[in-house]
């Protein structure tokens, strides 16, 4: 039987409809009780066999019967639902949907990610390194298929990301932030539209694959827009001119597996006995041995290597460079995690 014809529920409503279908024929046109009725439907589908509480009409012989041989057939496709869902392992396969289903329901600041492709695999590895909740949305099955195989617990949802309802099936309106890294302007472009007409707060970072899209995406809602090719050849040629600074940036990237890195420090992040103050008086560098080596104004300017006499101010932060040692003493520090 074709696998599209089989389905539990069907088989449930079949099994039901028999039931109750069959103790109202016993009820109204033999006089039996209810629970006379719902004893013969039960010792006839089932085979059993025992004698029959009252004596039946010739319609009532008639009845039961066919009601013996309708039977037969549904008790056939009950059995082939349930062999096909027990063979072809979609019982657990639901189960395992559910599950996901649960836990994306439950999260609550983290980040959508559209798409599974190159790009987004690199993403979802530096999110998963820092401890930051994640979706992966993607309509190619073969990815679905490549994360199931992959990372059982990596959360998951089948789906185009371009539609409302998948973004919000994604948790979208709970979100922190969206990344959207999918392989054409167009599509990138729908998925910023929907996404900040569902949450005007999120913090949205998209792809831009021809220079004329980065402009169109930040004017219909995109924080950010990152275009990796320029990127890379940007990278690759100030290899020539500046070797020795871009394998020191790489360096601190972890590219190669350092322990050094770059923290946020925002004004919300600071202990309310240090806001206000100016750099000089946090005293951070003694304290922990991390270094502000930049300052995020509430304009989004950047200034390098800020001053003492600088103050953080609400919307503004500080960019720090430590290692792991260092940063983990500033979080402690200041109570806030990566």
């Amino acid at each position: 039987m074709p696998a599209s014809f089989l389905s539990l529920r069907v088989a449930g409503l079949l099994f039901l409809a028999e039931l109750a279908g069959a103790t109202l024929y016993y009820r109204l046109a033999e006089g039996h009780s209810t629970l006379e009725a719902f004893y013969m439907v039960v010792i006839t589908i089932s085979t059993v066999g025992f004698m029959e509480v009252r004596e039946l009409s010739d319609n009532g012989r008639l009845f039961t019967s066919l009601l013996i041989l309708v039977n037969i057939g549904v008790i056939a496709y009950i059995l082939a639902v349930f062999s096909y869902y027990i063979v072809e392992g979609e019982i657990f396969k639901r189960m395992h949907d559910n599950q996901i289903t649960q836990r994306i329901q439950q999260l609550k600041g983290h980040v959508i990610v559209c798409g599974f492709g190159k790009y987004d695999k690199e993403i979802t590895t530096n999110l998963a390194a820092h401890g930051i909740g994640f979706v992966v949305v993607d309509s190619n099955p073969d990815r679905i298929t490549q994360i199931q195989h992959t990372d059982a617990t990596m959360l998951y949802l089948a789906g185009d990301a371009t539609q409302d309802a998948v973004l919000l099936e994604a948790g979208v309106e709970k979100a922190h932030g969206l990344i959207s890294a999918l392989n054409e302007d167009s599509s990138n472009l729908f998925v910023v539209l929907s996404a900040r007409q569902l949450n005007p707060q999120l913090k949205i970072i998209s792809r831009a694959i021809e220079p004329g899209a980065e402009a169109k995406l930040l004017k219909v809602g995109a924080n950010h827009v990152v275009m990796p090719e320029t990127i890379g050849g940007f990278y690759m040629a100030t290899l020539f001119s500046k070797p020795g600074a871009v394998e020191f940036f790489s360096f601190m990237t972890r590219e190669y597996h350092s322990d050094m890195g770059f923290e946020e420090l925002t004004y919300d992040n600071l202990p309310a006995a240090y806001r206000g103050r100016p750099i000089s008086d946090l005293a951070l560098r003694m304290q922990t041995g991390a270094n502000i080596i930049g300052h995020r104004s509430t304009r989004g300017t950047y200034t390098i290597n800020p001053g003492p006499d600088v103050v953080l101010e609400p919307g503004a932060s500080f960019i720090v460079l430590g290692d792991d040692v260092q940063l983990g003493k500033l979080r402690q520090l200041c109570k806030y995690t990566a």
